[in-house]
């Protein structure tokens, strides 16, 4: 149960329910939107104590937290196979991911570092300091849920700041096992709350929890549609987002590049958590003079990659979040099949979540499989006729989260990386790829702000400019 404070969870619960077998997964606290302002009201009394504490102190607290994080790992792992169907692997990765990213929160609080400028006035010290925001509203999706989750809540808590986490109605008790950990870890009361809701009251709480002015700043994961909500909604208070929202991530393959090296990061970010994350590989763009090759080893690839019950461990594909998404991605697929597109592997999904691997050969720009997110086992290939247009297709897109260009030409690569517009770039590597100390962020419909290291140390305090006299003054009147 979310660790808010000693007073009473709310009398009112609702449920989750497992989407492979439809029975109960989590039971978790209905809050309401009336209850927000006390909430922040809390966070705001909490937040000066703990930003009062050395970074040596909260160092060692946050420590507490990663060790405590990893100490649930069988609570963690039924948590996300009962709320997402996920598989242990796709769980495990996220514990793993997530513990670092509180180490390396850890490690920053001693690197919250100001600067001394020089000044053209006679005998003035001029600094630049880092403080605390005060109130930090952090909002985690589904898909990933430790990773996201604690990377809402880490950076902040190091910087001083109190957070209000508000989880996914989707994995409401993987997201309070977070907090839970959290507050065993020393954190002071209510530094860290957690809060859980109804889905039909997600908007109206979130609106309640920026609306409140102890709130100073918001950061949000999640679907583009709803992040503009946010950032309408926050700009009407003058509050700074940190939005990390939908992608649409290209992979190009040149005509030099090493396939077999290709085909498998493609495969792994194409599918991994069955094409659930941002980041996902949602468009091969494979110049046309190599094109026949690479599709038939990559249709091989994919083709060996079974999908299955994730509680049973045997197959690299796991379930579907919901019905839903098979749906949207059944009709993507059938849009582009209609328009001439050949599809190399899928098939007919079973128990209504578990979808296979879906490859869809020679797509195009006027297909809606090329420029909508699926996030769903489906990939399409498009054909370039060389490596200018293959950039351009790339570019082709209103989002710019991530992106890959594969190539046995290493200053190539390069250039082709510094055209891509992609807030991430990666040259023979897949789209998928996260570390806790690097600049994470998108362009364009993919959101704004930078999560990690110190640019997440930029993003979660204020920059003051403070001034000492030294010498007398002198002035003109």
């Amino acid at each position: 149960m979310p660790h808010i404070s000693d007073k009473p969870a709310p009398a009112a619960t609702f449920t989750r329910l497992n989407p492979l077998t439809g029975a109960v997964a989590s039971s978790s606290p209905a809050m309401r939107p009336q209850d927000m302002p006390a909430i922040a009201a809390r966070a705001a009394a909490a937040q000066p104590a703990w930003a009062a504490m050395g970074p040596n102190a909260r160092r060692a607290v946050l420590m507490k937290a990663a060790a405590a994080l990893e100490a649930r790992k069988d609570d963690f792992i039924a948590a996300m196979m009962g709320e997402i169907g996920a598989t242990a692997g796709w769980a495990m990765f996220n514990l793993g991911l997530a513990a670092g990213m509180v180490r390396e929160a850890a490690a920053l609080t001693t690197q919250i570092a100001g600067e001394v400028i020089p000044s053209d006035k006679p005998g003035c010290l001029a600094m630049a300091l880092k403080e605390p925001v005060g109130v930090i509203l952090g909002i985690a999706p589904w898909n990933a849920p430790i990773i996201l989750g604690v990377r809402a809540i880490a950076v902040p808590l190091a910087c001083g700041n109190a957070v209000i986490f508000k989880a996914s109605e989707t994995c409401p008790r993987t997201h309070a096992l977070i907090i839970e950990a959290f507050a065993e870890a020393g954190f002071p009361e209510e530094v860290v709350q957690c809060v859980t809701h109804a889905p039909e009251d997600a908007a109206e709480v979130v609106g309640a929890l920026i609306d409140a002015p102890e709130v100073q700043r918001i950061n949000f994961t999640g679907s583009t549609g709803v992040g503009r909500i946010i950032a309408q909604r926050a700009a009407s208070h003058l509050k700074p987002c940190l939005l990390e929202l939908g992608g649409k991530a290209p992979f190009l393959v040149l005509a030099d590049a090493d396939l077999d090296e290709a085909v498998k990061a493609a495969a792994f970010g194409a599918f991994m958590n069955q094409g659930q994350i941002c980041m996902s590989t949602e468009r091969i763009i494979v110049v046309e003079a190599i094109a026949d090759t690479f599709a038939a080893k990559f249709a091989a690839k994919v083709g060996s990659m079974a999908v299955g019950d994730p509680r049973e461990g045997k197959t690299p594909l796991g379930a579907v979040v919901d019905a839903k998404t098979v749906a949207h991605c059944r009709t993507l697929i059938a849009d582009a099949l209609a328009q001439g597109a050949v599809q190399l592997t899928g098939g007919e999904a079973t128990h209504n979540v578990l979808m296979p691997a879906h490859v869809i050969d020679r797509v195009t720009p006027a297909m809606k499989l090329f420029r909508d997110e699926s996030f769903g086992p489906v990939v399409g290939i498009i054909r370039a006729r060389d490596e200018a247009q293959a950039i351009a297709l790339a570019n082709d897109s209103e989002y710019g989260l991530s992106a890959a260009v594969f190539t046995r030409d290493a200053a190539r690569g390069l250039r082709v990386a510094r055209q891509i517009r992609s807030g991430i770039c990666h040259i023979n590597g897949p789209t998928v790829h996260d570390e806790a100390q690097m600049p994470f962020g998108g362009v364009g419909a993919s959101g704004y702000g930078r999560f990690g290291g110190r640019q997440g140390v930029d993003a979660f305090t204020e920059t003051r400019w403070i001034t000492m006299e030294t010498e007398p003054g002198h002035f003109p009147i």
